[in-house]
């Protein structure tokens, strides 16, 4: 369990430093395809647990084998995991939004 909440925390930093870091903002195309995946957390999220995967084994801090199964499997939980905690967490700490009656 220790390792797969590695996993995700390392994922969400990536896909953080990916989408939104200042020092990839010049690198980050802005228009088309690679641009809706280079702005999405969801999108780059996937692509991040794919390469986590085939970096496991240099790691000790998670280990999975480097199948086509974990491939989709890990994609999945980054994806999902980047996402949700995107979608929680801002600049500014928690998001919440006040409703007005």
């Amino acid at each position: 369990m220790t390792e797969l909440l590695t996993f995700i925390l390392c994922a969400y930093g990536l896909t953080q430093i990916l989408v939104y870091g200042k020092i990839f903002s010049r690198l980050r195309p802005k228009k088309g395809k690679l641009g809706e995946l280079a702005n999405c957390p969801m999108c780059m999220g996937f692509h991040v647990g794919w390469i986590l995967m085939l970096l496991s084994p240099f790691t000790e801090l998670f280990s999975f084998d480097v199948t086509v199964f974990n491939f989709f499997l890990l994609g999945g939980i980054s994806s999902g995991t980047s996402y949700i905690l995107t979608m929680l967490f801002g600049d500014d700490g928690v998001k919440h939004e006040h409703k007005l009656d």
